[in-house]
């Protein structure tokens, strides 16, 4: 976690409960709080032009999310979305603010946290230069396997449906099936009942 939550608790913090689907907070609304999931997995999301989603990120138990967010006035450019139920800490922007200025050491923890995730960020946009699909998910498995600290071959299952892979990349699913059945066969993935392996 990154903010102890009694500590949370203990400034005013309340425990939300959200159903599968449920909208955490939309796209183009104003922030209010700081958000840390204490269980459960949140998509963030964008829809494009084309009415395809991309996803930009999938936190789970002990991660805040938009967290950056508080610290200007400007509207949600993506939206918060409930993958399974979840239960969600919030904090009031203002009461956070407070809990940050008389704790400083938090914003280390808060920006160490930001700083992590962007490198995540940057090095898994970095299949969208390529054009080749196994490319792509190859690079972004292998990414979020080192990143959880597997190292052996097919002992890391990967966290994400092939929906989401595809909303991961921006390909199609049906390219992302494709592509995984082809990795199988090129013994860079395993697929046991369904689940992948990397």
């Amino acid at each position: 976690m990154i903010i102890c939550e009694n500590l949370l608790f203990s400034h005013g913090a309340e425990l939300q409960h959200y159903n599968s689907g449920d909208y955490i907070f939309k796209e183009e609304s104003t922030p209010k709080y700081y958000l840390q999931i204490k269980s459960g997995t949140v998509k963030l999301s964008s829809f494009l032009e084309d009415g395809k989603e991309f996803i930009h990120g999938i936190p789970f138990d002990g991660h805040c999310f938009a967290e950056t967010y508080i610290f200007h006035s400007r509207k949600y450019a993506v939206s918060a979305v409930a993958v399974t139920d979840c239960e969600i800490i919030r904090l009031e922007k203002n009461k956070m603010i407070k809990l940050v200025l008389e704790k400083p050491e938090l914003l280390l923890k808060i920006y160490s946290y930001t700083a992590d995730r962007m490198r995540y960020k940057h090095i898994t946009s970095a299949p969208f230069s390529f054009r080749d699909p196994i490319t792509k998910l190859n690079l972004l498995m292998s990414h979020v396997k080192a990143h959880f600290g597997f190292e052996e071959q097919f002992s890391f299952p990967v966290p994400y449906t092939r929906q989401q892979l595809a909303s991961l990349t921006g390909m199609r699913i049906e390219t992302v099936i494709r592509a995984i059945k082809k990795m199988e066969q090129q013994n860079i993935v395993k697929i046991d009942n369904s689940k992948i392996f990397i």
